[in-house]
């Protein structure tokens, strides 16, 4: 069981993806209680609810709904990613001379760009147009629309949360709401288009974007140096330059791409594989999602006593426990499947505040806050986005090649199925453990 993250885990990823405050800011962010940090949250839960539909409904959707075939949906959707993901270095590198210059520019960015999102968004799940080769032009087009749109609204909403300063202790309480409020928007997309459909569902989005966009206004305000308005032409590469971004970049690569796999492929594993009952699908998600954000708490308290290197680690090993688990089931496993969805969500509850609670130290320990940290949620939402381009762009080509089609019964295609969704991700799980285990041997360390 996974979602995409969006940064802080997954993807991000989606992760759905993910940076927080800083640890050294010019001018720190004084403690305060939680509640002070839920305006500026808020947003991630709109983001949330765009994101989930567009990483795990809609290949199911149009491969089903609409009869595209998996080769030529997966070839759209990794082009649709690549290209959205290159785009998100140059837009931090732009933010970052916008929060310097101007936040009442920020806020006009972010209105439009919520504007955008849930136009996108519509004309993507009720295209018009009927035939592959219409479907899929006509989905390129809305892809590109609500990926700029998501991406500029994800990276200004990141950097804005890096900027606000905090010990790690703090930075992790912002990001856990962030995420937490995030998984609310999840929640709501798992159940919405079941019950109320797509229309509603894009009426349902414009509403939460634009409110979440004043939320933000009225939310802690962020504090950028005039430096970053100025800033050299080649501070894009910047972040390449600080070994301890490289090493944790590399972590959350391979554990980006282990919940993007999973994220994909969610809905074929849970209808062949399981051929659990179309009323389980809510329950899953609900129980994946729940445990999720019921168990950030756990893990933010455990920061304050183990550090967030290690808790980040702990939930790695725990998800692989989940995903080895699920490879023992088959059809008619559906309510053991709501364990496995019960043990990945708590490890999801791991993989949300803390690794961008590392990225805001990385940046801060380098003496960057205020300044670049537009470049830095670039390239990190450029990695989750990598990560969901190759889930879908390879992991849906090879099981077609395998023999794998949705509704398919053939138990060849089927083991097929349970590698990709089971023991892909966890062996890119043990991976990223082992890498973030090394980064955290370093002496520079991540804290």
């Amino acid at each position: 069981m996974s979602a995409p993250d969006d940064g802080a885990g997954a993807a991000g990823p989606v992760h759905f993806a993910p940076a927080v405050p800083g640890a050294a800011s010019a001018r720190p962010a004084p403690a305060a209680p939680g509640l002070r940090w839920a305006g500026y949250g808020l947003l991630a839960l709109p983001l949330a609810f765009a994101a989930l539909p567009l990483y795990v409904s809609l290949p199911a959707w149009y491969a089903q709904q609409y009869g595209v075939p998996l080769a030529a949906l997966g070839g759209l959707l990794l082009a649709a990613r690549m290209a959205d993901a290159v785009i998100d270095p140059w837009i931090g590198q732009a933010l970052d001379r916008l929060f310097a210059r101007s936040l009442r520019g920020v806020i006009a960015l972010a209105l439009v760009a919520a504007f955008a999102l849930a136009g996108g968004f519509a004309l993507l799940f009720m295209p018009p147009v009927r035939g592959t080769a219409a479907l899929l032009a006509w989905a390129g087009m809305a892809l590109a629309i609500t990926y700029f749109a998501w991406s500029a609204l994800t990276v200004l909403h990141q950097a804005w949360g890096a900027m606000l300063g905090g010990d790690a202790a703090q930075r992790a309480a912002i990001a856990g709401w962030r995420e937490g409020l995030g998984l609310a928007g999840v929640l709501l997309a798992a159940v919405l288009p079941s019950f109320a459909g797509w229309a509603t569902t894009s009426a349902v989005l414009a509403v939460l974007a634009l409110g979440g966009v004043a939320a933000l206004a009225a939310s802690p305000r962020p504090r950028a140096t005039r430096a970053a308005a100025t800033g050299h032409a080649g501070s894009w590469r910047l972040p390449f330059a600080q070994p301890a971004f490289r090493r944790l970049l590399a972590v959350f690569l391979f554990n980006g791409i282990a919940s993007a796999v999973p994220a994909t492929l969610l809905l074929f594993f849970v209808r062949d594989r399981l051929q659990a009952p179309p009323a389980l699908e809510p329950a899953f998600l609900g129980t994946y999602f729940l445990v999720g954000a019921a168990s950030v708490p756990l893990w933010l308290r455990g920061v304050r006593r183990f550090g967030l290197g290690p808790c980040w680690l702990a939930g790695m090993l725990l998800a692989v426990l989940a995903f080895g688990g699920a490879a023992l089931l088959g059809a008619g496993d559906g309510m053991a499947f709501l364990a496995v969805c019960a043990a990945s969500g708590l490890a999801l509850g791991a993989d949300l505040p803390l690794p961008g609670a590392l990225l805001a130290g990385v940046i801060a320990r380098a003496g960057h806050s205020g300044r670049h940290e537009g470049a830095y949620v670039g390239w990190w939402n450029f990695a989750t986005k990598l990560n969901l381009a190759l889930a879908a762009g390879l992991a849906l080509p090879l099981l077609s090649l395998a023999g794998y089609a949705p509704g398919s019964r053939d138990p060849a295609a089927l083991d097929a199925l349970t590698l990709a969704y089971c023991a892909l991700p966890c062996g890119l799980k043990l991976c990223a453990a082992a890498l973030l285990a090394r980064a955290l041997r370093k002496p520079e360390g991540l804290q």
